[in-house]
């Protein structure tokens, strides 16, 4: 009896052992392919891209937890920051052609700062901040330059980072924010699609439809709204073929009620007593709420506005008095709807099944591209073996074969009925790879209902490929299809017998 091929992660360690030794004669390509497997090992590489403004550090923070990314326009923001979960907070400059240098932390207004120490920003490859944060355990995050940056050389490093001209990105994966879809972001997309090995499919990037909240002009419905928006984006074939899915998410309420402190409830609480029209007709700008003056006793300072307005929003500010008003007294249970009602948990539920429990798929994905550059740039025949185990595992891996799938599904190359489709897109991992979200039932379904549910799939899909009314490619469609169902019977066999 032949033996099953050994795990799509496995495989791809042995080749990159295998590469390794070939190529110890060359220290740049054998240095190059050492990184890639330890690589391996590490969490998974997020970046958070998107335009100038479009709030990526602000979701960084509200990601982690904690305020740690500077959100200020300074020259911080056009560097190429990493954070990365650390036992003691540090903060690394790796100058162009330099020595690695170590920065002084400070905080300033609840962030951090970090002075370059007169190093000009063109000059910097990039900073590294190591904080301990649990959030940070499964995914390294990287905030990235503005694209379309008035600042050329600004623009310039952004893009030679998430889609360079002569290697693979960095990132296994990408956050991308947009504030509306504009042709810009698609042209971004579009390059980081690229076409090369293993690259076509659009598993590693995630949309956001950032400062969701701007969208309705703070009123109380915005995220209504915006998420209106992002359902039309995912329907949206363009868009489809480029991402994952599209989220609407309220960066700055994320951030602010992840990091919510005791003095802003008290102030909050204070404007929720007053008369609800007298807070509405102050809401109408941001400055008006800021100067309006108050002739109740308790109720907060222009100062104390002009914070809560910075560190909330219009939106935020009219959400939390409301619930307030509502009879939610406890400061955390405020904090928790906030979070709730700002996107971030669909966005982190999101990332947990698109990108965490595709962290094998995707950390083979970064390593084929590794391997397939070296064998490119330095071609020696007694390699074409090494060459000739990408194409195979590319080829054999259904891994693989599901997301040239989903990508040929999702441009609409083969065609289905709309049901049908939606199906085959869920099969194949669409949202997500877990049995449970194939198989379209609760994430805490049970092993026989699973089962079932896979034997169903599997049995109406069969039946789909053989009918002699099934074109060709919806019969190739099918057997896919049924490979997956097949392989989540096989996990259910091997995992309860």
């Amino acid at each position: 009896m032949t033996a099953p091929p050994p795990p799509l992660g496995a495989a791809v360690r042995i080749l990159l052992r295998n590469a390794i030794e070939a190529y110890q004669d060359s220290p740049q390509a054998h240095a190059w392919l050492t990184h890639n497997l330890q690589r391996f090992d590490e969490p998974l590489r997020v970046a958070i891209a998107g335009k100038v403004k479009a709030g990526k550090s602000t979701l960084l923070n509200a990601l982690v937890g904690e305020q740690i990314a500077p959100t200020d326009a300074g020259e911080c923001t056009r560097v190429v920051t990493w954070y990365v979960d650390a036992q003691f907070p540090r903060v690394t400059m790796y100058p162009r052609g330099g020595e690695p240098q170590q920065l002084t932390i400070n905080r300033s207004g609840g962030g951090l700062s970090f002075d370059l120490q007169g190093y000009p920003v063109e000059k910097v490859d990039k900073l590294e901040v190591e904080w301990p944060s649990q959030s940070l355990r499964t995914q390294t995050l990287i905030d990235t330059p503005g694209i379309a940056s008035l600042s050329a050389d600004t623009s310039a490093r952004a893009g030679a980072f998430l889609a360079p001209e002569d290697a693979p990105t960095q990132a296994d994966a990408v956050i991308y924010l947009m504030r509306h879809l504009h042709n810009t972001d698609v042209r971004f997309l579009e390059s980081f699609f690229d076409q090369g090995v293993a690259r076509a499919t659009p598993v590693n990037t995630i949309g956001v439809l950032s400062r969701a909240d701007e969208i309705g002009a703070g009123r109380l419905n915005a995220l209504t709204s915006a998420r209106k928006i992002a359902r039309r984006y995912r329907a949206d074939d363009k868009i489809r073929g480029l991402c994952q899915t599209v989220v609407a998410v309220a960066g700055l309420l994320a951030q602010t009620a992840r990091t919510m402190r005791q003095g802003e409830f008290a102030a909050l609480t204070a404007l929720a007593a007053m008369p609800r029209s007298e807070i509405e007709s102050m809401l109408l700008s941001a400055d008006r709420f800021s100067r309006t003056e108050l002739d109740a006793p308790d109720a907060p300072d222009s100062q104390t506005r002009a914070q809560l307005m910075e560190r909330f929003g219009m939106f935020g500010v009219r959400l939390a008095t409301t619930l307030i008003r509502q009879g939610m007294t406890d400061p955390n249970a405020v904090a928790a709807e906030l979070v709730k009602r700002s996107g971030l948990d669909e966005l982190r539920s999101v990332l947990a099944t698109q990108f965490t429990e595709r962290r094998d798929l995707l950390k083979a994905r970064s390593a084929l591209l590794a391997v397939d550059l070296v064998l490119t740039r330095e071609p020696r025949p007694e390699t074409a073996p090494l060459a000739a185990e990408v194409e195979r595992i590319l080829a054999g891996a259904h891994e693989f074969a599901e997301l040239r799938l989903l990508s040929a599904l999702r441009a609409g190359a083969v065609k289905l009925p709309k049901e049908a489709l939606q199906e085959a897109e869920r099969l194949l991992g669409g949202d997500g790879g877990a049995p449970a979200a194939r198989l379209g039932l609760e994430p805490d379904a049970g092993p026989q209902e699973i089962w079932d549910a896979a034997i169903d799939a599997a049995t109406r899909w069969r039946r789909r490929g053989e009918s002699p009314l099934s074109s060709r490619a919806v019969a190739g469609v099918a057997r896919e299809v049924v490979r997956s169902c097949e392989g989540i019977l096989a996990g259910m066999r091997q995992n309860y017998g």
